[in-house]
C-alpha cells in the first residue's frame, strides 16, 4: 500500500494507479458504426419531439 506520513503522524493513502497506455484511433468500421448510431439517435430524438408537439 502506498502512503506518506504528514506532520503530526497522519497517514495519507493513495490509490494504486492503473497502467497507462496510448489510445488507438478508431478504425474505418468503428467510424461507420459511430455515424450510423449518431444518425439513429438523431432520428429517434427528432421523432420523439415531433410526437410531443403533435400530442400537445
Amino acid at each position: 500500500m502506498r502512503y506518506t506520513s504528514e506532520e503530526g503522524g497522519r497517514l495519507n493513502n493513495f490509490a494504486v494507479e492503473p497502467k497507462m497506455y496510448q489510445a488507438e484511433p478508431p478504425t474505418q468500421k468503428q467510424k461507420t458504426t459511430y455515424l450510423v448510431l449518431g444518425i439513429g439517435a438523431a432520428v429517434l430524438v427528432g421523432s420523439l419531439l415531433w410526437i410531443a408537439v403533435a400530442v400537445s
